[in-house]
């Protein structure tokens, strides 16, 4: 409040439009995203009477400062969502201890609990392959809970175009959710379920652009992916995601960040993987105001602190060679440089930015070999999907 001088914030008036919006349109189900932890959260002016179920997915250090300082405080903040009576389905897997703060608030408001990492569920990824010219996954989902609720579902050969393990958890999750519906009234089928997962992408989360829409950004031929991933953990996840898919190869990333995130690790988890050719630091308007968005110039200083703290080299401004990575022409013995070492690079504007991802990535065994990722922000992505003329 002291911030906002008194004023409603952004994020509350989005809420509140969000929510008219939904009674006009007269929704059956409304899904709520808590904003911040979740018991003094905007969104949580929801009362049990008009609740199906709460769902905690995980609980990770974003927001750790405005949260308490640690992981316990996190999950009691979240545990504010979960109401007298109503199922709390659990995603996880948790940290038994932060899994044990937010069982003991289900108890203490008779919450019957629903987690999808329990045992006796069974999920997987058989393979990876391609439909309708994108990746995607194809996933057994098993769910049985007989605890509580009694609650079962087996889904086999499931098509998963968002891809990777944590996307197959949050499908698990929604199973869980879909099935407390079905156990609240609601006449949902087994194939619906599938049918719902199956059909189920979003716009910035494991978005792999069409060629058309490569062509339109000046990069004919490139693979070209968009992800929002912006902590951490979603940056590890990230990583663990495009290995499973294009094990072989190179990377270049276009990164912009807001200020209040963990840059540090953010770089430490992408700079661990393997074939990472390049990082283009990019700035983006960021919703809350202007000191919400990190300077390219103080991101490139926190990339640095990252590979120092990994003891891995890399290639920036000041650095001999560097001035030669980035422009058109290269002589042998900075391909050489090139090749072991990743570059790290600032620019003005996205379309630069792009520019100078996809021309490194070209030198580096052709553009065509690599995967261009633009993460760090859902804001950077807007701006993509702004240049081609999609919704912001």
């Amino acid at each position: 409040m002291r911030e906002e001088k008194g004023c409603l914030s952004h994020f509350e008036v989005f809420t509140a439009m969000a929510f008219i919006l939904f009674a006009e349109e007269k929704v059956d189900i409304a899904v709520i995203e808590a904003g911040l932890g979740g018991a003094r959260d905007a969104t949580n002016v929801i009362s049990h009477s008009g609740l199906a179920a709460s769902v905690i997915t995980t609980v990770g250090e974003e927001h750790l400062a405005a949260l308490g300082g640690s992981l316990e405080t996190i999950a009691v903040a979240k545990s504010g969502i979960i109401k007298q009576g109503r199922p709390l389905v659990l995603g996880g897997p948790f940290l038994p201890h932060i899994e044990h703060i937010i069982r003991d608030r289900a108890a203490s408001l008779d919450s019957p609990v629903v987690s999808a990492s329990d045992a006796g569920n069974r999920c997987s990824i058989r393979t990876v392959g391609m439909l309708d010219g994108r990746p995607c996954q194809s996933c057994d989902i098993a769910i049985e809970v007989e605890k509580d609720l009694e609650l079962s579902c087996e889904l086999l050969g499931v098509k998963l175009r968002m891809l990777g393990s944590h996307q197959l958890q949050n499908a698990a999750t929604a199973t869980c959710v879909a099935l407390c519906l079905r156990n609240f009234g609601w006449r949902i089928s087994d194939e619906s379920i599938r049918a719902g997962l199956e059909h189920t992408c979003l716009l910035g989360r494991s978005q792999f652009l069409t060629n058309e829409e490569a062509k339109m950004l000046g990069l004919a031929g490139a693979t070209i992916l968009l992800d929002g991933a912006h902590t951490k953990e979603s940056a590890k996840a990230l990583m663990n995601t495009i290995r499973m898919a294009y094990p072989e190869a190179r990377l270049g990333f276009v990164v912009a960040m807001a200020s209040d995130k963990d840059h540090v690790g953010f770089a430490k988890e992408i700079l661990s993987g393997e074939h990472v050719v390049t990082v283009v630091l990019a700035e983006a308007a960021i919703a809350g105001g202007v000191t919400r968005m990190m300077s390219a110039a103080s991101l490139k200083d926190s990339w640095i602190q990252a590979s120092e703290e990994l003891g891995i080299e890399i290639v920036h401004e000041g650095i001999a060679g560097y001035g030669e990575l980035v422009k058109d022409e290269i002589i042998p013995h900075v391909r050489d440089l090139h090749d072991h070492r990743t570059v790290l690079a600032t620019e003005g504007c996205l379309m630069s930015c792009l520019r100078t991802t996809g021309r490194i990535l070209k030198r580096n065994k052709g553009v065509e070999r690599g995967i261009i990722v633009i993460t760090g922000s859902l804001h950077i992505i807007s701006s993509v999907l702004a240049c081609l003329g999609g919704e912001s």
